[in-house]
């Protein structure tokens, strides 16, 4: 028998051994607390580094990290689904962006928990990454300062602080309600196509959020090929694009005026452009496709038929995604009237990409006017400035070059025709996701550069552009002035 002696020296030994442990892992403790405190100061201080634009595009670069996980997740997806990282990535991007070009079926690959997240993704990126941040911390009560009111107005194309909060304020309503509308009209309507309510609800509340954002993922595995007779559903399908894509600033003064009752009220110059703009490219589109697919697509159509063919492709070019057939089907004429409609894509401040209505009309403005000799565009009693004029320029070129490029990388390494090629790049670039089915069968460099331009119609041009401005000065002086030889 051990004598006591014994026992009494082991519990000396083990306490002391505790009270060194304790010691090393309060030293280790106040060492890891003070790492962390280093890297926080120093991440602080890079980040109070960045521009607006940097910020912007570290956010969205965050959230496609955050979507890549969530629809990641196990109860997200099927057993045996193709879910490579690649695929994962490009789904995760193309959500962000509200793009709908997808290289999974959607039907087959996630579950009805992963439905839900890829709508909730869409969500995010449908009205943008600083319209979700304000709505957070307007909850937590926290103070929105300069900094942030600042990367609002850049993320919903802004030229001023003034009122910015209230304007997040009133999208995220009039977005949500709108959603809520249609999810509730379309659920109700596809009670008739589904065996459960729970089934039909699912359906109509998707496609109400991928239709308000223009994200274009479907969960009927055919877009709406399935409804091409179904005027209602593309009629309600139609009215929820257009409101995604037509401009949150435009939504908010309509939203004004119907709330004065009459009186007199002014709209922007802004929503003037926008929505005649808006209204001549539907117009134009459908037309176009009418006309040139008389012949072809059209043939033996009855009036109404055509027309409803004609005006839901127009439409969804804006930036919506859908199709009521197989846009493959088309002539080449028709395909590249559609491929210039989605490279001019939304409006600002809106869900969709491409270089934007605005853009285009400045520039038709410009041409207008600069070949009548006048250096000055004048529009219903006002007068466009001239910084506004030199950035619709310089997003149309970077906007060509950048299309360009891509075309000619693709025909490098895809093998498939110039037409396919220049469909699917105005598609990725508008953040539309319309394609003629060669989406899945991109290789990895192929599916790099769709995504690229995806994120790059998502975020903007000239966000994308100002990430490499700089925080310094300009220098204060000027070199004389010498003219250059032009045209």
């Amino acid at each position: 028998m051990l004598k006591p002696s014994y026992y009494f020296t082991l519990l000396v030994v083990m306490v002391f051994f505790m009270c060194v442990g304790v010691e090393r892992g309060v030293y280790a403790f106040h060492f890891e607390r003070d790492t962390m405190i280093k890297f926080k100061n120093t991440f602080s201080k890079k980040v109070h580094h960045l521009t607006p634009a940097q910020l912007i595009v570290s956010f969205y670069l965050l959230a496609v990290v955050v979507a890549l996980i969530l629809l990641s997740l196990p109860i997200a997806r099927f057993d045996g689904a193709d879910w490579t990282f690649i695929n994962a990535l490009f789904t995760a991007v193309s959500a962000v962006s509200v793009t709908g070009l997808s290289v999974v079926n959607t039907v087959d690959t996630f579950t009805v928990p992963g439905v839900l997240l890829l709508a909730f993704v869409l969500q995010f990126g449908g009205v943008g990454v600083m319209a979700v941040g304000t709505f957070i911390w307007l909850l937590l009560g926290r103070k929105i300062g300069l900094r942030e009111r600042r990367l609002m107005m850049l993320d919903q194309n802004q030229s001023s602080l003034s009122g910015i909060v209230k304007l997040i304020k009133q999208i995220l309503v009039l977005i949500l309600t709108i959603e809520l509308l249609g999810a509730l009209i379309l659920g109700t309507y596809y009670l008739s196509f589904y065996q459960t309510w729970q089934e039909a609800y699912l359906h109509g509340f998707f496609a109400s959020v991928s239709a308000t954002t223009n994200g274009g993922f479907d969960i009927t595995g055919e877009s709406l090929a399935p409804f091409a007779k179904d005027y209602f559903v593309q009629f309600i399908t139609m009215i929820l694009i257009i409101t995604g894509a037509i401009g949150f600033p435009v939504l908010v003064e309509v939203k004004e005026f119907i709330m004065n009752k009459g009186g007199r009220f002014r709209f922007s110059l802004f929503t003037k452009i926008t929505t005649i703009t808006f209204a001549f490219l539907i117009t134009f589109g459908t037309v176009a496709i009418v006309l040139l697919e008389f012949s072809h697509f059209f043939k033996g159509m009855t009036w109404h038929e055509s027309f409803f063919y004609a005006l839901f492709q127009s439409v969804t070019t804006r930036s919506g995604g859908f199709s009521t057939m197989d846009v493959s089907e088309f002539t080449l004429p028709t395909l590249l009237v559609m491929s210039g409609l989605m490279f001019i894509g939304a409006s600002p401040s809106s869900v969709g990409g491409g270089i934007r209505t605005t853009t285009f009309a400045l520039n038709i403005l410009f041409l207008f006017h600069f070949a009548r000799g006048h250096k000055n565009i004048k529009l219903f009693r006002r007068e466009i400035h001239e910084e506004d004029i030199i950035k619709s320029l310089v997003v149309l070129l970077l906007a060509i070059l950048i299309c360009c490029f891509a075309v000619v990388i693709l025909s490098f390494t895809e093998p498939f025709s110039l037409i396919q090629i220049l469909f699917e790049v105005c598609s990725a670039f508008g953040t539309t996701g319309l394609s003629m089915g060669i989406t899945p069968d991109l290789s990895t460099i192929g599916k790099v550069i769709i995504m690229c331009l995806m994120f790059i119609g998502r975020v903007g041009l000239l966000t994308f552009l100002f990430i490499l401005e700089s925080k310094q000065k300009p220098p204060n002086y000027h070199y004389p002035v010498e003219r250059v030889i032009i045209g």
